[in-house]
């Protein structure tokens, strides 16, 4: 527990019991001295029966050394539920002898007829008393009735829309917007005070430009904008694809990519590692590490968590310059910037994360771009599927990526596919991992954090607008 400041001490009351739930003790610095404290008595000889002398007590204190780190239990004990089982006559009785495996058992074990017992793994999330602050009646009009409960309105928003006044397109939507909304625009003339935020917003113009639709994370990696702003600045300048081949994607006002044939090189690529133990590596052994796992799950019941730092219009006014220590070590032109390989693929080089969302011009591989351009001038319809370019195109990119991203492991960790054969290459097909990781050494190297999830953000940054 020591080795890991993120952990937390358990205390366990009955400790050989595993129904038992701990309280825990959380981590806390601190700047004592651990004492050896001796207390001596010398008894003095009595001269008088009658009289009782009183011994002499002498204490001797010793420095043993210096604590840096303490552990105080503050949090309440959680339920404890113990292994009984209440008879008709309301006797109570244990069940420890019949439900513990404490030796290798016989068939026989298993299948005795017992009470059924299922304990819950958590009673509480937190074990800290807190406050529930109830929203107060709404007090309505004279005349006002509540809406009927349909489909509609049965689950409605939890909080208000968040103020970035983004406008979202589907891929069936006729209409393209061809401006920003006043809300969006007045957001940004707020914060745009300073010449730092008017050159960024001319360095996305011209971004804009040269290529009418841009990731977020492409963005990032051109020029160098607080992520605060650029939730601003993007609703300034682009509408946001929610569907479609150029989903998740930032598109240029009043461009329309279904009308161009020439836009199937802007459409998003969702591309996954894929790996599997049949084909002489698990996911352990991929270069590229996850950053979740189910196996070092830890149930939330943290007491105090270190806030995040909430950014004001003031912060924002005043160029954020002193948001972090990262600051003092990177120019204000690249302090925000994300390396190339956040959004490009090459060949020889591994993705910085399990799953990455490119966009098909960001494929730097020839042999990848023969495949995208296989219908050049051919163009006939646009697809929600697969946009201007012919079927499966998506699949034979995923296939011809996986190919290479393996031919990589193996040139750098060959003991993995000692047992493999290489007349498969041509046939290799692997298990989709999935889910959004990250590479724990890459973060490392990062001096500074866009967010507390995945950098890889493209496919949940519609949460910051709505």
């Amino acid at each position: 527990i020591y080795a890991d400041p993120a952990k937390r001490l358990e205390l366990y009351f009955r400790p050989k019991d595993p129904y038992c739930h701990p309280v825990c003790a959380n981590r806390f610095p601190t700047s004592t001295m651990l004492l050896r404290v001796r207390r001596r008595t010398k008894k003095k000889q009595q001269v008088d029966t009658e009289e009782q002398i009183q011994p002499e007590v002498q204490f001797e204190m010793e420095i043993l050394g210096i604590v840096t780190t303490v552990y105080k239990f503050q949090g309440m004990s959680d339920f404890q539920y113990l292994a009984m089982h209440s008879g008709p006559d309301g006797k109570q009785t244990s069940m420890y002898d019949k439900v513990l495996m404490l030796k290798p058992e016989k068939e026989e074990f298993f299948n005795r007829d017992l009470p059924l017992y299922i304990p819950p793994p958590i009673f509480s999330r937190l074990d800290t008393p807190i406050d529930y602050f109830y929203r107060p009646d709404i007090q309505h009009r004279e005349g006002y009735n509540n809406p009927q409960v349909s489909g509609e309105n049965l689950i409605g928003l939890s909080r208000a829309r968040r103020p970035h006044n983004a406008i979202f397109v589907n891929f069936d939507d006729e209409e393209i917007p061809t401006k920003p909304l006043d809300a969006a625009v007045q957001n940004w003339k707020k914060v745009c005070t300073n010449p730092v935020d008017k050159k960024v917003e001319e360095e996305l113009r011209k971004l804009f430009e040269v290529r009418p639709v841009w990731s977020r994370n492409a963005v990032k990696a051109n020029i160098s904008v607080h992520p605060d702003k650029l939730k601003l600045l993007l609703p300034y300048l682009a509408y946001y694809m929610l569907t479609g081949p150029w989903r998740s994607l930032w598109v240029r006002f009043g461009y329309d990519p279904r009308k161009h044939p020439e836009a199937k090189i802007y459409q998003v690529l969702d591309f996954r590692i894929r790996c599997g133990m049949k084909y002489g590596y698990a996911a352990t052994d991929m270069p590229v590490k996850a950053k979740r796992s189910t196996y070092n799950y830890s149930l939330p019941i943290t007491v105090k968590k270190q806030g995040s730092h909430t950014v004001s219009v003031h912060d924002l006014k005043q160029g954020l310059g002193t948001a972090g220590t990262s600051g003092a070590k990177k120019s204000p032109s690249s302090r925000y910037k994300l390396k190339e390989s956040i959004y490009i693929f090459r060949e020889g080089a591994l993705p910085p994360y399990r799953q990455m969302f490119y966009q098909l011009c960001d494929l730097n591989v020839e042999s990848l771009q023969k495949i995208i351009h296989r219908n050049d001038g051919t163009e006939s319809e646009c697809t929600e599927r697969d946009g201007w370019c012919l079927a499966k195109t998506s699949d034979d990119l995923r296939d011809s990526m996986s190919l290479m991203i393996k031919q990589i492991i193996r040139s750098t960790r060959p003991a993995l596919f000692s047992n493999t054969t290489s007349s498969e290459d041509g046939k290799e097909q692997l298990a989709y991992e999935s889910g959004e990781d990250e590479d724990d050494e890459e973060e490392e190297e990062e001096d500074f954090k866009p967010s507390d999830g995945s950098e890889n953000e493209m496919e949940t940054e519609i949460l910051d607008y709505v």
